[in-house]
């Protein structure tokens, strides 16, 4: 037998459970960085405190009050997300902004389900579930039209008082916005993939077509980038990682590594920031599109996800991938080398890009990521409840996929070296880095202006066969470096090319 309640006892009732069970995130991030041994942290707390209550009833108080039983299932549904956002919060550090939840919305199966684990069942259950179920036992009473309307007018009251009450703390809260507004709950989630889709369909617009391009010379000349995924520096032995992640590529001459520091932290941005000519937040043609347009080869390969729009016919993914594959290390991103040099022998044309999207080092079940023979340094953290292991344990499954994907570097060098008919280069550069516990946090997402630097600094890599280009001395690059230097490096003339911009030497 159901239990009745009015309508503002029950709303009440939702946001106490709402702050009682996912708001803790919050809270512990509020502590941790205001003053709370001052009035002014102390006003700060409890106004806090009270907005969440008064907003979260006001809020479901008008849904209820309009949609009825449809009401409460978008209740129930709101705190089973929010029990899955706060496990993940909890377990990885992550911040529910609106990269992240373009993180969610465009990841594939796979990686998806290489999260699920036995405390996410767990938190579903208890914090999700559990309270839905308690919901439904309730029986709501509508209150008449006036008093609705009262109600809703003074809590719009109090919640302005308690706003203009806490005025001091104004410039606090505008620093931490971005934080605060990634961890409160359920809001950062629905306000967030408001605003993911709003950038979404903007980005859906037709390109912007940049200026016509002409090819200078018929030497051919075969750029190869290799977009690294979750690859950090500091685990890299060419960047002086005391493990030697790297015994191959160290071996090859007419190598080179620089500094480098990520856009973003999230594989869209970071690709984005590859491709594009310049930082603009306009949909300008990416490096793929515009090169083939103007009559460049170009083959992209991938085994990930997160590109732009590829306007390009020579295009395979992992399914394509996997079907032209045999052998037991089809199912990792050595594939992605599987026929490359006979589809570039194959070619009818005298420039050709090449590109190929790697996963390699996406956690968190990095150990999956590599062949059993890449497993050097052990133990390795072989569960994707990341906090359970140890840190050594999770830098060795890591570093085990920065040994792989030197492997797969070395391969792909030595291949090219084997096209004598071509000038050749490869350049390897991260869409970003990688947080392997560090502050206790996990994989990557920050907000950029927020991630610390595991996050942020990236390899950037770069070889070039024999005879051709040699490369700059600089220390460091950029992501934006990338467009200009194929450009450079296959002899093409545009009016966007910036020769400063370029790694190579004239």
């Amino acid at each position: 037998m159901s239990k009745k309640l009015k309508l503002s006892s029950f709303v009440v009732l939702a946001s106490l459970v709402n702050l009682a069970l996912y708001q803790y995130p919050f809270f512990k991030f509020v502590l941790a960085t205001s003053n709370t041994k001052s009035l002014n942290g102390v006003i700060l707390l409890l106004s806090l405190v009270v907005a969440s209550l008064l907003l979260n009833a006001l809020v479901f108080y008008i849904g209820l009050y309009i949609l009825r039983i449809v009401g409460k299932w978008l209740l129930a549904i709101l705190f089973n997300i929010s029990a899955i956002a706060v496990y993940f919060i909890n377990s990885y550090g992550v911040i529910i902004d609106r990269t992240m939840i373009g993180n969610v919305l465009t990841s594939e199966y796979e990686q998806t389900t290489s999260f699920f684990s036995f405390g996410l069942l767990l938190y579903i259950v208890f914090l999700g579930l559990l309270p839905s179920f308690f919901l439904f036992k309730l029986e709501v009473i509508r209150p008449k039209f006036k008093r609705f309307l009262l109600h809703t007018v003074l809590t719009f009251i109090l919640l302005g008082f308690i706003t203009f009450a806490n005025s001091a703390n104004w410039l606090w809260i505008d620093k931490n916005s971005k934080t605060l507004g990634g961890l409160v709950m359920p809001w950062s989630y629905v306000v967030n993939t408001s605003r993911y889709y709003s950038h979404k369909n903007k980005k859906n617009k037709k390109q912007i077509l940049l200026p016509d391009a002409t090819i200078k010379n018929d030497e051919k000349s075969v750029a190869v980038l290799v977009i690294g995924e979750s690859a950090r520096s500091s685990n890299f032995s060419l960047y002086g990682y005391e493990k030697n992640t790297n015994p191959l590529l160290s071996q090859i001459a007419n190598l080179k590594h620089f500094k480098a520091e990520a856009c973003g932290t999230s594989t869209t941005t970071g690709v984005k920031c590859i491709l594009e000519y310049k930082n603009t937040r306009k949909l300008y043609e990416t490096l793929p599109n515009y090169l083939f347009r103007n009559d460049v080869e170009v083959i992209w390969k991938t085994t990930n996800w997160g590109e732009p729009t590829l306007k390009v016919e020579n295009y395979q993914n992992k399914k394509s991938l996997r079907k032209n594959c045999e052998g037991p290390n089809c199912g990792y991103d050595e594939i992605l080398l599987n026929g490359l040099k006979k589809q570039i022998l194959a070619s009818k044309k005298n420039k050709i890009l090449v590109v190929l999207h790697t996963y390699t080092s996406h956690g968190p079940t990095y150990y999956k990521k590599y062949p059993k023979q890449f497993e050097k340094f052990i133990p390795v953290c072989k569960s994707v409840e990341l906090a359970d292991c140890t840190q050594q344990e999770l830098i060795n499954a890591y570093d085990n996929t920065i040994l792989y994907t030197d492997y797969i570097l070395a391969t792909l060098i030595d291949e090219l070296k084997q096209l004598n008919e071509y000038n050749t280069s490869m350049i390897f550069v991260s869409d970003h880095g990688e947080s392997l516990g560090e502050s206790n946090l996990y994989l990557h997402g920050i907000p950029t202006s927020l991630a610390p630097k595991e996050q942020l600094d990236i390899p950037f890599v770069v070889w070039t066969s024999e005879n051709s280009r040699k490369i700059k001395e600089n220390e460091e690059y950029s992501q934006h470096n990338i467009f200009h230097s194929i450009l450079d490096f296959l002899a093409i003339d545009s009016p966007i090319y910036d020769e400063t911009m370029s790694i190579y030497k004239e």
